[in-house]
C-alpha cells in the first residue's frame, strides 16, 4: 500500500505542460514539492515551476492563484515578469483564475516573456509598468489571451463563392474560418505608402454543418484557396478586468518597426472591462505601435469601461520616398467578428493633433462604437458592416472603406468631413450608410469648402477591385455646426471632389468608379444657414438622386 501511494505522487509530483508561452520556449514543467514555492528559468527562457502541495491544495480549495505566490513581489523595483509567466502557465494547467496583488506595481522589463492567458484574471488595482526602452523582442506581447481549443485544419475545401450561404463540409463546433488566395491581390494601396496589396482574404462563423453566418457573410470569390483554417469558437467567456498599464515608450528611430508589446487577444468570447493604459516618456522620435490591446483572428470581443491613450505622431520616410505620418495605435482589430467597444475613453484630447488616431482595423466584420469618446474610427483593409451610436469623435473622424451597412447614430463627428472614404484603398464602401440624430462639427482648417462626405479616386489606379461609393446614403436629423470656419469660408456639400479631373464626358475611367444612386436628407439644419450642395464637382455626381424633405 505504501509503495502505491509513493507511485501516485511521484506521477501526480511531475508534469510536463507544453504550450509556447514566450517565443523562446515551448516548455513549463511543474512540479510538486514539500519545500518553498519557487520559479526557475533557464538560459533559453524555459521555466521550472516547483509548487508547494500545500499551496497547491490552497489554491484549489480558493480557486484562484496569486502573482505573489509564484514569487512576484510588485515593489516596482524588480523584474516581476517571470512570475507572472509562471502564475498564468500554472493557472492555465489546472483552471485556477489569476488575480493580481492589491496595490501591487509589477515591474515588467524589456527581456522577452509573454504570459498566457486561458483563465479568467483579476488585474485589480495593480499597476504593470511595461519598460519599451531597451526591448529584446518588439513583436513579443506581454499577456496574449489563448484558447485552450486547437485550431481546425479544412482539407480539399478549394473554391468559395462570394455570399455562398453553405460549405459542404461539417466541424465539430462553430468556428471561425479564415481563407486566403495568395494568386489574387487586394487592397493595392496608393499614396504615400503604397504597395502591391496583399493575398485575397475573409473571415466567416460557419456552424459545425457547414452553415455560414449571414452576418458574417462571405465578401468575395475565391477561385483557388491557397490557406484555409477553422478556429472553435469558445463557449465560456473568458473575463480580464481591472489593472492599470502604463508603458514607457521605446525611444527607437521613426521607422515602421512596430511595436506589440500589448495584451493580445487570440481568442473568441472575451471581456475586456476596467483597464486603464497610460504612456510615458515619449521623445522627439519613437517607432509606432500596433495596439496595446490587439484583437485578432477572434469573435465576440467585448471591451468595456476602459481608458486608453493616443500615442504621439512621428514622420518617417515612406514608400514613395517622401516624408509620411506614422499611425499608431492603442486600439486595432485584425481579422475578427463581433468587436465591441462601450463606454470607453482615452486620456488625451481627442481633438489634439500631436497624436495619432487610436484605433484602426483590418479585414474585420461587425465592429461598434457605443458610448465611446476617441479620436477617430478607422478601417484600413475593409471592414463588413461598422456603428458608431452615442459616441464621440475627434479631430481624424471617421475614416473607412469596406462594405455593408455603416450606422452613425446620436454622435458627434469632428473630423474634416462627416465621414472619410480613405483615398490610399479606392475611397470605396460596397453599401449604404445611415445616419440619424447626430452633430458634425468641423474645424477650422481654412478650407473655403466643407464636405460631409470625402475621399478621392482617379479611375486610373487598380485596387485589386471594382471601388465603390455607397449606393444609398440616408440622413436623419443632423445638425452642421460651421461655426469654426473663417471668412475664407464658402460652401458645404454632400460630397467633395473625388476626381477633379472628371469634368466632362471626355474622361475616361479606366477603373470605372461606381458612384451613389440615392441621397435622402430629413431634418438637417446648418449653424451658418448656408445651402447643403450636391459637391463641387457637380458633373461628377450629376446622376445621383438627392431627396429632400
Amino acid at each position: 500500500m505504501k509503495n502505491g501511494v509513493s507511485l501516485l505522487f511521484l506521477i501526480f509530483s511531475i508534469m510536463t505542460v507544453s504550450g509556447q508561452f514566450n517565443s523562446r520556449s515551448s516548455t513549463v514543467v511543474i512540479s510538486s514539492t514539500s519545500k518553498a514555492t519557487q520559479v526557475h528559468q533557464d538560459e533559453k527562457g524555459g521555466l521550472k515551476i516547483d509548487v508547494n502541495t500545500a499551496d497547491l491544495k490552497r489554491f484549489k480549495r480558493q480557486g484562484f492563484v496569486r502573482y505573489s505566490d509564484l514569487g512576484a513581489v510588485g515593489t516596482g523595483r524588480s523584474d516581476d515578469a517571470m512570475f507572472i509567466v509562471a502564475t498564468h502557465a500554472l493557472a492555465n494547467q489546472y483552471g485556477y483564475d489569476v488575480k493580481a496583488d492589491d496595490g501591487a506595481i509589477y515591474s515588467i522589463s524589456g527581456k522577452e516573456n509573454t504570459a498566457v492567458i486561458k483563465t479568467n484574471t483579476d488585474f485589480g488595482s495593480a499597476t504593470f509598468i511595461i519598460d519599451d526602452t531597451q526591448v529584446e523582442n518588439r513583436s513579443a506581447s506581454i499577456f496574449e489571451v489563448r484558447s485552450q481549443l486547437s485550431p481546425i485544419s479544412i482539407e480539399g475545401l478549394n473554391t468559395l463563392k462570394k455570399e455562398q450561404n453553405k460549405l459542404d463540409y461539417n466541424l465539430a463546433e462553430e468556428c471561425l474560418v479564415k481563407v486566403s488566395d495568395d494568386n489574387v491581390r487586394n487592397y493595392i494601396r496608393y499614396g504615400l505608402n503604397q504597395n502591391n496589396g496583399r493575398a485575397q482574404t475573409d473571415i466567416f462563423i460557419m456552424d459545425k454543418n457547414g452553415n455560414i453566418d449571414s452576418n458574417s457573410p462571405i465578401i468575395w470569390d475565391f477561385d483557388h484557396i491557397t490557406e484555409i483554417s477553422a478556429l472553435p469558437i469558445d463557449k465560456k467567456k473568458l473575463i480580464l478586468s481591472g489593472g492599470r498599464f502604463i508603458t514607457i515608450a521605446n525611444q527607437a528611430p521613426s521607422k515602421y518597426t512596430y511595436y506589440s508589446r500589448n495584451i493580445a487577444v487570440n481568442r473568441s468570447n472575451v471581456v475586456i472591462k476596467n483597464l486603464t493604459h497610460l504612456i510615458r516618456g515619449e521623445g522627439e522620435h519613437g517607432a509606432p505601435y500596433r495596439g496595446f490591446i490587439s484583437i485578432s483572428d477572434s469573435s465576440n470581443v467585448l471591451v468595456k469601461d476602459c481608458v486608453l491613450t493616443g500615442h504621439k505622431t512621428y514622420q518617417t520616410i515612406g514608400a514613395a520616398g517622401k516624408p509620411v505620418s506614422m499611425g499608431s495605435y492603442d486600439l486595432s482589430v485584425t481579422r475578427s467578428i463581433n468587436v465591441a467597444f462601450e463606454n470607453c475613453r482615452q486620456t488625451n484630447d481627442i481633438n489634439d493633433n500631436r497624436y495619432w488616431g487610436i484605433f484602426a482595423s483590418n479585414y474585420s466584420k461587425n465592429i461598434s462604437f457605443d458610448y465611446c469618446v476617441f479620436s477617430r474610427f478607422d478601417a484600413h483593409m475593409g471592414v463588413y458592416n461598422a456603428s458608431i451610436r452615442n459616441s464621440t469623435l475627434g479631430y481624424m473622424g471617421i475614416n473607412a472603406i469596406g462594405s455593408g451597412e455603416f450606422y452613425i447614430e446620436n454622435s458627434t463627428i469632428r473630423g474634416r468631413s462627416l465621414v472619410n472614404f480613405r483615398p490610399d484603398y479606392g475611397s470605396t464602401w460596397e453599401g449604404s450608410f445611415i445616419i440619424r440624430n447626430c452633430v458634425f462639427v468641423p474645424p477650422n482648417r481654412k478650407s473655403p469648402y466643407i464636405s460631409l462626405f470625402s475621399g478621392s479616386n482617379s479611375g486610373l489606379h487598380d485596387f485589386g477591385y471594382t471601388c465603390y461609393m455607397p449606393k444609398n446614403i440616408i440622413i436623419d436629423q443632423l445638425h452642421i455646426d460651421d461655426s469654426l470656419q473663417d471668412e475664407e469660408y464658402k460652401s458645404i456639400a454632400i460630397f467633395s471632389d473625388f476626381n477633379p479631373k472628371m469634368t466632362d464626358e471626355s474622361f475616361e475611367e479606366q477603373f470605372p468608379y461606381i458612384k451613389t444612386e440615392k441621397v435622402v436628407l430629413k431634418n438637417i439644419s446648418i449653424s451658418s444657414k448656408k445651402d447643403l450642395e450636391i459637391s463641387d464637382n457637380k458633373f461628377m455626381f450629376r446622376k445621383v438622386v438627392v431627396e429632400k424633405d
